[in-house]
């Protein structure tokens, strides 16, 4: 039953509604750094690289048996290239994360700073402030 409650709680503060809107702007995000990895800085990179399409780039551990124009076994391989492209999302993923976490922190701490001077006074709370120092110095004469 505790359990239950603490579940209530969690989801009654709206942590998991934020988590869930969270994980689908993130999955939403991610396809688009795969796609600007796949289809725009890979190749751009490969042909830097001398026209190499790193979705091929592979070690064959064994090859392919074929047996009367029939594949009886497919090669065997260890396709490094997708991994490299798949390092490079994650990369830039990582760092679009890191950004946005960087500047929240940075709005935070500009929310929390009393000592900030670009949140201003309101006009009635200095119309008092002087009033209490006005009072302030005729109480002392």
């Amino acid at each position: 039953m505790k359990i239950l409650k603490e579940f209530k709680e969690f989801a009654i503060k709206g942590n998991m509604f934020d988590m869930a809107i969270g994980i689908i702007i993130g999955a939403a995000f991610s396809k688009i750094v795969t796609s600007l990895v796949n289809d725009l800085i890979m190749p751009l990179l490969g042909v830097v690289l001398g026209n190499i399409n790193f979705k091929e780039l592979s070690v064959v551990l064994k090859e392919e048996v074929i047996q009367d124009e029939i594949l009886i076994q497919p090669a065997l391989k260890l396709t490094y290239g997708n991994f490299i492209q798949t390092s490079i999302d994650f990369l830039i993923i990582a760092l679009c994360i890191f950004l946005v976490i960087k500047g929240f922190n940075r709005l935070r701490t500009k929310a929390q700073d009393e000592t900030n001077p670009v949140v201003s006074t309101p006009k009635d709370i200095q119309l008092l402030a002087e009033i209490r120092d006005l009072l302030k110095e005729k109480n002392k004469s």
